[in-house]
C-alpha cells in the first residue's frame, strides 16, 4: 500500500464521516426541542463546514482554501457568541417577568 493510496482512502473516509455528521446535525437543528439545542447544532454545522473545507483543500492541493476556513472560523465564533448572548438575554427577561412581590407570595 502506497502512501498516496492511504491518503486517498483517509480523505474518502473523512468526507463520508463529515457527510454523516452534517446529516445528524441538520436533524438536531430541525428537531431540537429548544433554542439552545439549535444554537449548538448551528455551531456544529460551522465546525463541520470548516472540516469539509480542510479535507477538500488537502484533496485538491489548494492551500488557499484554508484561508476561507480561517475566515469561517472567525465568523462562526462571533455568531455563536452573539446567539449565546441572545439566549441569555431572553432567559433573563423571562425569569424577571416571573418574579412576584413578596407580599403576593405570603397571601397578605
Amino acid at each position: 500500500m502506497t502512501s498516496q493510496l492511504f491518503l486517498t482512502g483517509c480523505e474518502d473516509l473523512a468526507l463520508g464521516l463529515v457527510g454523516v455528521s452534517v446529516i445528524l446535525a441538520l436533524i438536531r437543528l430541525l428537531r431540537g426541542p429548544g433554542l439552545a439545542d439549535r444554537i449548538v447544532a448551528l455551531d456544529l454545522l460551522t465546525v463541520l463546514a470548516i472540516s469539509l473545507i480542510g479535507v477538500l483543500a488537502l484533496r485538491a492541493g489548494q492551500p488557499l482554501l484554508l484561508d476561507i476556513a480561517v475566515a469561517l472560523c472567525l465568523v462562526g465564533f462571533v455568531s455563536t457568541i452573539a446567539l449565546a448572548r441572545l439566549l441569555l438575554r431572553r432567559n433573563i427577561r423571562d425569569n424577571s417577568s416571573r418574579v412576584t412581590a413578596p407580599e403576593a407570595e405570603t397571601g397578605k
